[in-house]
């Protein structure tokens, strides 16, 4: 948990940092969501790969590796001279966490019984969201230009450290924080499970995953909670630039003081992801589907609002309700794919699918940024949209239930019958 949470927070930290680096590089405004889309597109690139990665050696250890790999892509940002060069250092970033991501989640399975998986997840996703909150907290207070400046009046004795710009003090903060998980990393223990995998081949791993993720497609409960996170995934992350320009917007807030409002929405995620792991079972997770239509309906409440305590308020709600469905279809969706395939592989699907949702997302809310859509259009169709899957699918799961119950009636006649 501790690993988990310093590498979250230089990641959310990291996210603030580089969107200033873009605006100081003077990027056009369609690359900052830019910045998120390199961050997850080696998820769906080495998808069939990341999984056969983390269960081929302890998963403390593939957690160690990809939080190094992390530090390299921060350390590239030192060297960002235009606003290309930046996006490309993000990208290994994202690398480090696209092979990051099985271990966190695999691990889980490992070391816990099934009816513990809820419970597991709400105190893993606590802690990310505290991780994001202070994260994004951390990020806005780094290019504040007072703190900034401050890190500058740092000197280490006898040590050329490089370090001459307020952007460069806040990058090497950040690095510091992935280097803490780094060392927390060093004391995950191994769960004892056989890490042997029994094919090597680029090929044969291609197959295996197109065949793990048709298997988790068409498994009924596997497909109604992959569908809901691969949304919840994709709108969260569009959800970030939207806050930052709606605040912008409707609050006239700066970069730093907008990036708080993200860690307002997290605060509800954790909210509702401790709700969740107290009052949802296992069993009972597919219930909790019309929260996220509701979710999408409380977006819309942003677009008149002009009060900070009023804005705080609905974030928080918005966080709450995605907190509070999230987090039990993930645990039915980390146990359908345990029994389904193992752990690793049912983790990098999860990812594939749901980096596939952000990417589409985001590439839409690009495309609608590029057309100068104004932001209170983009929430409405944000929120009309959101709603609308969430109705679909629920239907989607009812209908599911229906055949089911025809199939299960239809053998107890046919039983009867014999009798």
């Amino acid at each position: 948990m501790a690993a988990q949470f310093f590498s979250s927070l230089a990641d959310n930290a990291l996210l603030v940092v580089a969107i200033a680096l873009l605006i100081e590089l003077h990027a056009p405004a369609y690359l900052t969501p830019m910045l998120k889309f390199v961050f997850v597109l080696f998820y769906v690139i080495l998808a069939p790969f990341v999984g056969a990665f983390a269960d081929s050696i302890p998963k403390g250890r593939v957690m160690f590796i990809s939080n190094g790999i992390k530090i390299i892509g921060c350390g590239l940002l030192f060297f960002a001279v235009d606003q290309y060069f930046a996006l490309a250092a993000y990208a290994i970033v994202g690398l480090g966490a696209a092979a990051y991501s099985p271990a966190k989640y695999g691990i889980l399975t490992e070391l816990l019984p099934a009816e513990k998986l809820v419970i597991a997840n709400g105190w893993i996703e606590g802690l990310t969201v505290a991780s994001i909150v202070l994260g994004t907290v951390l990020g806005g207070l780094l290019i504040t230009p007072a703190i900034s400046d401050a890190l500058l009046t740092f000197d280490f004795p006898f040590i050329n450290t490089g370090i001459d710009t307020a952007m460069e003090a806040s990058i090497f903060v950040v690095a510091v924080v992935y280097s803490l998980a780094v060392i927390f990393n060093l004391y995950i223990p191994d769960t004892g499970i056989d890490h042997r995998i029994l094919k090597k081949n680029p090929f044969f791993l291609i197959h295996e995953f197109s065949h793990c993720v048709k298997l988790l497609w068409t498994d009924k409960l596997g497909q109604i909670s992959l569908a809901v996170t691969t949304l919840f995934w994709g709108a969260g992350a569009t959800l970030q630039f939207i806050v930052l320009k709606w605040a912008e917007v409707a609050l006239d807030y700066s970069l730093s003081k907008a990036a708080m409002l993200q860690g307002v929405v997290a605060i509800g995620i954790g909210i509702g992801a401790v709700m969740a792991a107290k009052l949802v079972s296992l069993r009972q997770s597919v219930k909790v589907i019309p929260l996220g239509i509701a979710a999408g309906f409380v977006v819309l409440s942003l677009i008149p609002v002009t009060d900070l305590w009023l804005a705080v308020i609905l974030l928080v709600l918005i966080g709450g309700l995605a907190g509070f469905f999230v987090v039990p279809m993930n645990a039915l969706l980390q146990h359908r794919g345990y029994i389904l395939m193992g752990a690793g592989h049912s983790i990098a699907v999860q990812n594939f699918n749901e980096n596939i949702g952000i990417l589409i997302m985001l590439l839409i809310y690009a495309a609608l940024v590029v057309f100068e859509v104004h932001i209170y259009i983009i929430i409405m169709l944000f929120g009309l949209c959101l709603s609308l899957c969430m109705i679909l699918i629920r239907r989607w799961h009812l209908l599911n239930q229906s055949k089911e119950d025809s199939l299960h009636l239809i053998g107890t006649k046919e039983r009867v019958h014999a009798k």
